[in-house]
């Protein structure tokens, strides 16, 4: 219900032909700029604070440009960064802007490399400054570097040590511009090497570029500086010499698919986003694997390398759950999934009274699971007629058989997303009285005081919104019960890899578990659990654990349950309200190849993550718990 920041999305096009060839082919040489545009619109959901894109030509000569980038700011950064390239061209005449050789030699933009990202914060740092892609400039073409990436870091501090002993000196503490200082380094140790050999062969002067700008190996590079990096990525790159990689951890927790033909190698963060741009089916599409890289020589020789050894897969089920795009094929099946292997808990919640209970979902995001839900329980609805019509020991007459079959799942929407909140609209109450009407309802969609109501959304993070919204503008309706279900698993821990959820007090299920720790007198497990964390920070790094999961191990889903109900109720409802959750063995079983589950387990799949997460405990402790 509350819109989460999240993972970031990246775009990469490689033009394998000559300009001119998409000229004469497609009509126009900015097939490549065009093509990078939809699939960043097409992953307009997964960044809406910023954008940026980059370009690499390959044919130039000193004295002339050939790394172009262009960035913005704010919810329409696409359209800002591809009308400031396009406005960079008007002033090109028809003629010369259909000269392919033209635009090669003369035109920004119009080059064979793209790279293209759109950004959501999760570590509150704002601003044009931090908008991917960063770019490392240098005389040497082969050592400038354009770095963006799908990632959250979560040993950034140690890197940054690691470096700095090294005499570098980072302009900016972040995880993106010490990955770029790091990486950039690297580089030029590899154009070093490479020099050194040419040097040896006898070269001199323009030979010795000409030999470094073909046979600088960006594996070579990878190899010596992801290692140092634990987090959940994918890392994307260009050279000014024309070298592309794209490169995914060794975990597998972020995403990275890509596209390949006689004309381009294209990569993306979701699949459905490379199929609608070049119209082709599931099956063309490729899935980078843990550690794998891909990656494109300046001379267009594409090849996959496995840069890392790839580590126990945990692929993020929250990409599956919200923020991958519905339209995949198999995203779609699996939150279908999820919404039908509620059935039993949301019976046993209505207590079987199918007859007098509404279906809805909270728009939009949990539109799919909704229809899942409502599939499992059409087919309860039909074994139930089959029973009662097997059960009947005569020839049942029309009447009879109309009231068994007549029987169907209501299901009706009941929620309407209404209105955004302008920012200028900064006072407390005003704004709250407003953020309270976000939401609109169908009124005298359910009888008041016989039917139950079941609402589907997709997760509860926070609870705010059910609180100050959902709860108040649902119980208009007067429902004899109203049943909020989740078909994601309680969202416990916080996540390091890319979620905006770094904070355990802002979890509607940790602050319930607080609440019933001080409710039972059990104060002495805030103390032992701080105390464990402490030592787990000085543990070996594989014998690690996630204390903060002593803090839930005395309670059931339900109690947690109840007691988020009671902290979620705004004054004045007096309707019976009940949490449902989907299982985590539920969980598993509708998406059983994202096995990645740490925000509702506590199961960190790198030690970083685990770190971080008790870390995240000494400082609430030492916030909430001393200071009482």
């Amino acid at each position: 219900m509350e819109q989460l920041k999240h993972e970031c999305g990246i775009a990469m096009i490689r033009l394998l032909k000559p300009l001119s060839y998409y000229q004469e082919k497609y009509g126009t040489w900015m097939y490549g700029l065009n093509k990078l545009y939809l699939m960043m619109e097409k992953q307009h959901n997964r960044g809406q604070e910023g954008a940026g894109m980059a370009c690499v030509k390959l044919h130039t000569q000193p004295g002339n440009e050939y790394m172009f980038r262009e960035k913005a700011e704010g919810s329409n950064a696409i359209t800002q960064i591809f009308s400031t390239v396009h406005r960079q061209l008007a002033a090109t005449s028809p003629e010369l802007l259909s000269d392919a050789t033209h635009a090669t030699t003369c035109l920004p933009f119009a080059g064979e490399l793209y790279m293209g990202h759109l950004r959501y914060s999760t570590t509150g740092k704002s601003g044009l400054t931090y908008v991917h892609p960063f770019l490392r400039r240098n005389n040497w073409r082969a050592k400038n570097l354009c770095l963006c990436g799908n990632f959250n870091m979560t040993n950034i501090d140690e890197v940054f040590n690691h470096i700095t002993s090294q005499g570098q000196c980072p302009r900016i503490f972040s995880d993106s511009y010490i990955m770029l200082e790091w990486m950039g380094h690297r580089l030029d140790r590899e154009v070093e090497r490479n020099f050194s050999i040419a040097k040896e062969q006898g070269l001199q002067g323009t030979d010795i570029t000409d030999y470094i700008d073909t046979h600088v190996d960006m594996a070579n590079v990878l190899r010596t500086t992801m290692p140092s990096f634990d987090g959940g990525y994918v890392v994307c790159g260009l050279t000014g010499s024309g070298e592309l990689f794209s490169m995914r951890d060794p975990w597998g927790i972020r995403p990275a698919f890509y596209y390949v033909n006689d004309e381009i190698v294209a990569i993306a963060s979701e699949r459905p986003v490379l199929q609608t741009t070049f119209d082709v089916d599931c099956e063309a599409i490729s899935e980078l694997k843990p550690g794998q890289a891909i990656l494109v020589r300046r001379n267009g020789e594409c090849s996959l390398q496995q840069i890392l050894t790839p580590q126990p897969f945990a692929a993020c089920s929250f990409e599956r759950i919200y923020f991958s795009r519905g339209s995949d094929r198999d995203i779609y099946q699996e939150r279908k999934r999820l919404g039908e292997q509620l059935l039993n808990p949301i019976l046993k919640a209505i207590d079987n009274d199918v007859d007098h209970t509404v279906f809805s979902f909270i728009p939009n995001t949990a539109e799919v699971a909704y229809y899942g839900m409502l599939g499992g329980f059409k087919r309860y609805l039909n074994e139930q007629k089959i029973e009662a019509i097997s059960n009947l020991d005569h020839v049942p007459t029309r009447g009879e058989l109309q009231e068994i079959l007549h029987q169907y799942v209501r299901s009706e929407k009941i929620a309407w997303k209404d209105i955004k909140l302008r920012t200028f609209i900064t006072e407390g109450n005003t704004r709250n009285d407003l953020a309270s009407h976000v939401y609109d309802i169908t009124y005298e969609s359910l009888t008041p005081g016989v039917d139950n109501l079941v609402v589907i959304d997709d997760s509860i993070v926070r609870g705010t919104t059910l609180r100050e919204s959902i709860i108040k503008i649902l119980d208009r309706l007067h429902p004899k019960k109203m049943v909020i279900v989740s078909s994601s698993p309680q969202i416990r821990y916080p996540d390091y890899y890319g979620i905006d959820m770094a904070r355990l007090e802002e979890f509607i299920a940790f602050r319930a578990c607080i609440a019933l720790i001080r409710q039972r007198g059990m104060d002495q497990l805030f103390h032992d659990t701080y105390e464990a964390c402490c030592r787990e920070l000085n543990a070996p790094t594989a014998s690690m654990r996630c204390c903060v999961q002593d803090l839930y191990r005395p309670f059931t889903v339900d109690e947690l349950n109840a007691k988020m109900v009671e902290m979620l109720r705004p004054q004045g409802v007096t309707t019976a309200i009940e949490l449902v959750f989907q299982s985590i063995s539920g969980l598993h079983a509708a998406i059983p190849n994202h096995p990645g589950d740490w925000y509702f387990t506590g199961n960190y799949p790198t030690p970083g993550g685990t770190r971080l997460a008790n870390k995240a405990y000494i400082t609430y402790y030492k916030e909430h718990i001393l200071s009482e």
